[in-house]
C-alpha cells in the first residue's frame, strides 16, 4: 500500500511540473530560430559564437532566459521578452516600461558583448539572453497589449482544453504539429538572396513595428471562449512557421555585426 502511495504521489508531482513547464515555455520555437540562424552566421562569427558558448549550440542556448525565470535572481530580466503597447500606436509613440522591455534588452545584450571591457562570461551571458529576446520579438503575442497581458488572459480552449490565446502561438500550435525542432529548420522555406536580404533589412525597432501588425491579425483570429482545433492550425501554423524563419534569419543578421 504504502508503494502506491508513493507511485501517485510521484506521478502528480510529474505531471504538475510538466503543466507548468507547458504553461511557462515555448522550448521547441526557440530551438527553431537558432537552428535556423547557425546556417547563416558566418565563418569569423561561428567561431567566436563557438567559443564563447564553450561548444553549445544557438538551440541549445535559447531556452535559457526563460528557464532562469525560475531564480529570484534574474527578476529583472522578466520584462526583457516582451512589450505592451496599443494597436494605434508604434514602438516609438507608445509608453514604455521603466522596467525595460524586448527592444532596451535586446540593446543592452549587444552593448555587453562588444564591450571589450565585458568578460567572456559576461559576453557568453547575455549572448543566450540574445537568442532568445529575438525569437520572443517575433512572436506575435510578446508585443500584445497590457491589459490582457499580452493574450496570456485571453481565455480560449485548444482541442478541449483550457488555453489561452499567447500560450496556442507560443507552443500550443507548434507542439501539435509534432515535429521536432530540427525538423521544422530543416524544412524552412527556400529564400533567395534578394528575399533573405529584405527580411535583414531596417533595426529592431523596425521589427517590433512589423511584428505588432501582425499581433492586430491574431488578436482578431479568435474570440474568447473559442475551442481552437484543426481548422485553426490550417489557417495559421503557416505563419508562424514564417516568423520562425525570419526571426532566425534575423538572429543571425544581428550576429554577423556584432562579431
Amino acid at each position: 500500500m504504502k508503494s502506491i502511495y508513493i507511485f501517485v504521489f510521484t506521478a502528480f508531482v510529474l505531471c504538475t511540473a510538466t503543466a507548468s513547464a507547458d504553461d511557462f515555455w515555448g522550448p521547441t520555437g526557440h530551438r527553431v530560430v537558432g537552428k535556423i540562424a547557425d546556417s547563416y552566421l558566418k565563418g569569423k562569427t561561428k567561431r567566436e559564437v563557438k567559443r564563447l558558448l564553450k561548444r553549445q549550440s544557438l538551440a541549445f542556448v535559447s531556452t535559457y532566459a526563460d528557464e532562469i525565470k525560475s531564480d529570484k535572481r534574474y527578476n529583472k530580466f522578466y520584462s526583457w521578452h516582451y512589450i505592451n503597447m496599443p494597436f494605434n500606436q508604434d514602438y516609438e509613440t507608445s509608453k514604455k516600461n521603466p522596467n525595460g522591455d524586448l527592444v532596451s534588452g535586446i540593446e543592452h545584450c549587444k552593448n555587453v558583448i562588444t564591450d571589450k571591457n565585458s568578460s567572456d562570461e559576461d559576453k557568453a551571458f547575455y549572448l543566450k539572453l540574445l537568442v532568445h529576446l529575438i525569437g520572443d520579438l517575433h512572436q506575435p503575442m510578446h508585443v500584445g497589449l497590457q491589459e490582457d497581458k499580452g493574450g496570456n488572459d485571453f481565455k480560449v480552449q485548444w482541442f478541449y482544453e483550457d488555453s489561452n490565446l499567447h500560450r496556442v502561438w507560443d507552443s500550443e500550435m507548434i507542439e501539435h504539429y509534432g515535429m521536432s525542432y530540427a525538423e521544422l529548420a530543416e524544412n524552412a522555406d527556400i529564400k533567395s538572396k534578394k528575399e533573405i536580404k529584405a527580411i535583414q533589412e531596417g533595426s529592431i525597432i523596425d521589427w517590433v513595428n512589423e511584428t505588432h501588425q501582425l499581433t492586430k491579425t491574431v488578436y482578431k483570429s479568435a474570440q474568447p471562449g473559442d475551442n481552437l482545433r484543426y481548422r485553426y492550425s490550417y489557417d495559421h501554423f503557416k505563419t508562424v512557421r514564417n516568423q520562425l524563419q525570419i526571426a532566425g534569419i534575423r538572429l543571425a543578421k544581428v550576429m554577423n555585426d556584432l562579431f
